[in-house]
């Protein structure tokens, strides 16, 4: 018991050492040290985590207007959310893998255009059947956005800059979420046309593409290839191929408990999202009473708190350490909570949305480069992405969850009362999520951009991680068993 004890103690979130933690100078400094070829990569990858999450809460922020075409109660509406997120880990497993095999240009391409054609359908679809159908094709290509714009935007940048660009990045869903909003106030809601929004995601998600195609490979990329060819000696893609799918397997052998700890978090921080922004409209006009035009300000001035906490909270993570960071955000969430519930005006639910959501997506904003230095460095579009969908999928009836207890419980005026169980949610996966900010690993400032590519042999030994190791012992010992693993 004291040997668990004094490893529990010893693995305690700390400040990272000074020697990766040295100060670099302001946000604008940081933004600076990037080469324009870092910035437009960046640039890219955060285009198309910012369409994904247009085109996600389209349905969030038209349940209304859905349940009127469909005829269909919001409880049914909400199923489409579930399907879309219950979908997603296909996505992610599928275009992780073309990326970390082939590259990451013309998989996210792909990935969008069939985003931008599903998204464009769905404003055609006349029956809640067909509608369902064409949101569940909509989860698998929207599953393979965020690993592939994550390993994007990170791999390309200096090390320094990353928590603050890992910031930025997660906050494009914030933006996307904004965007929606703005469209859906100034469009949808005067012309009472849903339509409206998800043909928007959909030239959206065209113009994100069409931005990826002018830009080359990722330099990652570009670099192993010429490290292959310059070691000599011929291999076919076939053995690529072969070599790519062998090596998957030692990371995970490799890995296989930090898989687990990287799906619970990400459960976690699914709930965490989803149950404070997907019903976040409906609770604020059904449970407070508010019009259709007043929740769509809030949303937006929540937003605004989401883009503000995720950015500063990145950047602070790389001085204070990535766990460290998501803790505080967590209390911070807690501390706003009150003011999320109990005011019935629009100015305080207004606030409330503010705080909370600067709380919920700063602890987000770590998590694009928290999980990209905790991948194997030769899958760092697969893992992380698998990791994160993984955690939608568990996630995945929130919206059922709180709509159908929201329905059961009250308030004095007779509404329904969404609030109060969005409000048990989010206290609650608070609470999980600085549990596993305790009891995780961090491996802060890890230069991943420094590992062999999946295609290459021995990639899958994560050969920084374990140089990087203090004990010896269990170094020689990790390597010892993966020479055994390799084929006689």
């Amino acid at each position: 018991m004291t040997g668990i004890m004094g490893k529990f103690v010893e693995n305690l979130p700390r400040t990272p050492d000074r020697s990766q933690s040295k100060p670099s100078g302001s946000p604008l400094t940081l933004l600076r040290s990037m080469t324009p070829l870092q910035g437009l990569l960046f640039v890219s990858g955060w285009l198309a985590w910012t369409c994904d999450a247009i085109d996600f809460f389209a349905v969030s922020l038209t349940i209304s207007g859905l349940s009127v075409t469909f005829n269909e109660p919001t409880s049914s509406i909400t199923t489409s959310i579930t399907l879309t997120l219950l979908f997603r880990p296909l996505g992610a497993i599928i275009f992780g893998l073309l990326s970390d095999r082939y590259g990451r240009k013309w998989p996210l391409i792909v990935n969008l255009l069939c985003c931008s054609v599903l998204s464009l359908g769905t404003g055609f679809v006349t029956t809640f059947s067909q509608f369902l159908a064409v949101r569940s094709l909509f989860g698998i290509m929207m599953g393979g956005i965020w690993g592939q714009a994550a390993s994007l935007g990170l791999e390309n940048a200096p090390v320094d800059a990353r928590g603050l660009l890992s910031g930025i990045m997660q906050q494009g869903y914030a933006v996307g979420y904004l965007l929606a909003a703005v469209v859906n106030l100034q469009e949808v809601i005067p012309r009472n046309d849903w339509r409206i929004l998800f043909w928007f995601g959909a030239s959206f998600s065209a113009f994100a593409a069409f931005v990826r195609l002018l830009l080359p490979e990722s330099a990652y990329f570009l670099e192993r290839r010429a490290a292959a060819r310059a070691d000599g000696g011929f291999v076919s893609e076939g053995e690529k191929t072969r070599i790519f799918f062998r090596e998957m397997g030692k990371a995970i052998r490799l890995h296989w408990i930090r898989c687990i700890f990287c799906l619970v978090l990400m459960s976690a921080f699914n709930f965490y999202s989803h149950g404070s922004q997907d019903l976040y409209p409906t609770y604020i006009q059904k449970g407070k009473g508010l019009s259709a035009h007043l929740a769509t300000v809030a949303t937006i001035i929540g937003n605004c708190g989401a883009v503000v906490g995720g950015t500063i909270a990145g950047y602070v993570s790389q001085y204070l350490g990535r766990r460290i960071t998501i803790i505080i955000c967590c209390c911070f969430t807690l501390v706003f909570l009150p003011l999320w519930y109990l005011p019935t005006s629009f100015a305080g639910l207004s606030a409330g949305a503010f705080f909370v959501q600067a709380g919920v997506q700063g602890a987000w904003g770590v998590i694009p480069v928290y999980l990209s230095e905790l991948s194997p460095v030769a899958f760092r579009s697969t893992f992380p992405g698998v990791m994160y969908q993984l955690g939608n999928m568990v996630s995945s009836a929130s919206a059922q969850i709180e709509t159908t207890a929201g329905d059961r419980y009250k308030t004095s005026e007779g509404l329904p009362d969404y609030g109060k169980v969005s409000l048990i949610l989010i206290g609650v996966i608070s609470g999980v999520i600085i549990v596993c900010a305790l009891v995780g690993r961090e491996e802060h400032a890890a230069q991943f951009e420094k590992g062999r590519a999946a295609f290459e042999r021995d990639s899958g030994a994560d050969i920084i991680e374990i140089e990087a190791k203090t004990d010896r012992d269990h170094q020689e010992a990790q390597l010892e068993k993966l020479k055994m693993d390799q084929p006689v």
